[in-house]
């Protein structure tokens, strides 16, 4: 039994750093030549493995496919493209990864087949809109909703697409790659500090945050910041601030969740006046349904009384919503048996930013290994994670993919 060759994974990744980087950092944007030139190698890789068969879906999405006994199969997935000046492990690590198990378990006897998938523009970077191929296989996107997206210099999403082949209507047919999928495993850096807090390499996932996501505005009433006494003003920029902290402090009583705002904008804005209007927005994520939902009642209420002690009034407008996406029971045990296997201890924590596994988690059983972010840093070219680690994580992958292999062909004759 080969094992994966979780140092040519490292030296993988040091070779797309050099093919597909520059000094700013990472430049494989989803739909550009630089994301192309990624792809061409992977492409050369996976030619190399006898056995296995490669083809690219109506998504744009690349799969690399090895038959098992069965013709039902598990799914090993990520992407390769970036953010501009992004960093070097963001996605790629889960592909070259998952390329390191499927050239190890290739010419082995398995009860169900295994595939290898590079999703398209997971990140969004380009066009604004994150999880397109996963999400267009598992039929959540929307052609009309992204049909008049552009980029930066005009370039329409359609005409983009058409030029790597993709023709925006018929990516939902990517779809039918999916029929006989078992199971989804997806290995990622945490993206977050808390496995380094631990001092732990590697953690499994339990689900992806839900997220609701508003702008409130404050009104009152501005005026001279001399001739007002401080017991007369209506200031929404304090009515703004005291109810932020209020925000952060529920959100620190509960386990577990965010509550961040992260944009204020203040009128009139001036050194010599207090602030008639202000708008803050607020990100909350849990990954409790039920949890989110009290977030949200418990902080229009304490907008609403703390706008009224400062003689303001507050009105909220969602901007966007997704709900929690939990993870699959037995995979999340699977997952920590694998990591226990190859580094001794494990830990649970929830992913607060979104990948492709928060899409196939709505159509088969999914579950998402997570390893140590130095800093917590990511989408930069300081992202980081020790080598020992990243060796570690490829050993993880290998064992959980394994030992998923088996649960799944338990299930395909059931």
């Amino acid at each position: 039994m080969a094992a994966a060759d979780a140092g040519r994974a490292v030296a993988g990744l040091q070779e797309l750093r050099r093919l597909t980087g520059d000094d700013g950092g990472a430049q494989r944007v989803a739909w550009t030549d630089t994301w192309i030139t990624a792809r061409e190698w992977l492409r050369r890789e996976l030619d190399g493995i006898e056995g296995v068969t490669v083809e690219t879906d109506e998504a744009g999405n690349t799969w690399a496919s090895a038959p098992g006994g069965r013709e039902r199969f598990v799914i090993v997935g990520g992407h390769l493209d970036s953010v501009p000046d992004g960093g070097w492990l963001d996605g790629a690590l889960n592909v070259l990864a998952g390329l390191e198990v499927l050239r190890a378990l290739a010419h082995e006897e398995r009860p169900v087949g295994l595939k290898l998938v590079d999703w398209a523009d997971e990140e969004g970077a380009r066009f604004g809109r994150s999880l397109m191929g996963s999400s267009a296989s598992a039929g959540t996107l929307d052609p009309d909703a992204v049909r008049g997206l552009t980029d930066r210099d005009g370039w329409a999403l359609p005409d983009a697409l058409a030029a790597h082949g993709v023709t925006l209507e018929r990516m939902g047919d990517s779809g039918s790659r999916l029929e006989g999928a078992l199971a989804y495993l997806e290995l990622h850096i945490e993206q977050g500090p808390v496995l380094e807090q631990l001092d732990l390499p590697l953690g499994a996932v339990l689900g992806t945050f839900g997220v609701q996501r508003h702008m409130v505005r404050f009104t009152g009433a501005h005026a001279h910041a001399g001739a007002t006494p401080m017991d007369l003003r209506r200031d929404a920029f304090l009515a703004a601030a005291r109810s932020a902290l209020a925000w952060r402090d529920d959100a620190a009583r509960r386990d577990d969740v965010r509550a961040t705002a992260g944009v204020v904008k203040v009128s009139p804005g001036i050194v010599t006046a207090f602030n008639g209007s202000c708008e803050v927005s607020l990100d909350q994520r849990a990954l409790d349904a039920h949890v989110l939902g009290e977030m949200l009642a418990t902080a229009k209420a304490d907008s609403e009384r703390i706008a009224a002690e400062e003689g303001c009034e507050v009105a909220w407008d969602q901007v966007w919503e997704i709900e929690p996406i939990p993870f699959d029971a037995e995979l999340i045990e699977l997952a920590d048996e694998s990591i226990q296997a190859v580094s001794g201890t494990t830990h649970r924590l929830p992913s607060g930013p979104l990948h492709d596994a928060a899409e196939m988690a709505r159509v088969m059983p999914t579950v998402m290994l997570f390893v140590k972010s130095l800093g917590g840093v990511s989408h930069t070219k300081e992202e980081d994670t020790p080598i020992a680690d990243l060796e570690l994580s490829v050993r993880a992958l290998e064992e959980l993919t394994r030992r998923t292999l088996s649960w799944a062909g338990e299930r395909a004759v059931s």
